[in-house]
């Protein structure tokens, strides 16, 4: 008996056999599709949660009232010599929109005057900027040692706390950013933790948003 010949016509392709989906093909399909979209909507959560920030915190604005948290205001022509060349130094660093310097006195001891500097703008990395600020403040002053967070309070950004150490003694440091400010305090004869809550207080009440 002759064997069948199943190849076919000449000009006529071969019929190759259905290839048919494993369970095991399909069940990895779907894993990796799942992750991929996991992925993606966490990403678009995370770029919808820093949008929202942006928009709350970018326009901020910094007033310097006569008092502050039990503050006063110096206007002498010292004060104002440093807040001035203060100012002019972070305009190196940052490209500010409305810039501040100015010194507090403290009725209770002259010293224990506040020096505040910094200003207003967008800010897209409020971290970064304000290590610059540190950064500034270490060209001038001597290192700042022993940096590290500490709570912002409600105006939310980022705050941090050192030490600014100097020949003629050491002085708390602390500052804050976020995404419409960069603040920095130079606090003389308060612990770390006082001068937190001391610059919190402060900026509760100089900074608003529009």
């Amino acid at each position: 008996m002759q064997p069948i010949d199943v190849t076919p016509p000449p000009g006529e392709p071969m019929e190759e056999p259905e290839q048919t989906t494993t369970p095991r093909r399909r069940r990895t399909r779907l894993i990796v599709l799942g992750s991929l979209l996991t992925v993606g909507l966490v990403g678009a959560a995370f770029v919808g949660t820093v949008g929202w920030r942006v928009t709350q915190q970018k326009d901020a604005r910094l007033d310097t009232p006569p008092e502050v948290a039990g503050l006063r205001l110096d206007q002498s022509a010292r004060a104002q010599e440093t807040a001035e060349y203060l100012q002019t130094a972070i305009g190196a660093r940052i490209d500010l929109d409305q810039s501040i310097g100015v010194v507090y006195t403290d009725p209770a001891s002259a010293e224990r005057s506040v020096l505040l500097f910094g200003g207003t703008t967008l800010i897209w990395t409020p971290g970064s900027d304000l290590d610059t600020l540190f950064e500034l403040l270490a060209d001038d002053n001597g290192a700042v040692k022993d940096l590290h967070e500490v709570d912002a309070g409600d105006l939310g950004g980022v705050m941090k706390c050192g030490e600014s150490v100097a020949p003629e003694g050491n002085t708390t440091v602390c500052g804050w950013a976020d995404h419409g400010s960069v603040v920095l305090a130079l606090l003389p004869g308060r612990t770390q933790e006082q001068g937190a809550a001391l610059l919190r207080d402060i900026r509760g009440t100089i900074q608003s948003r529009e």
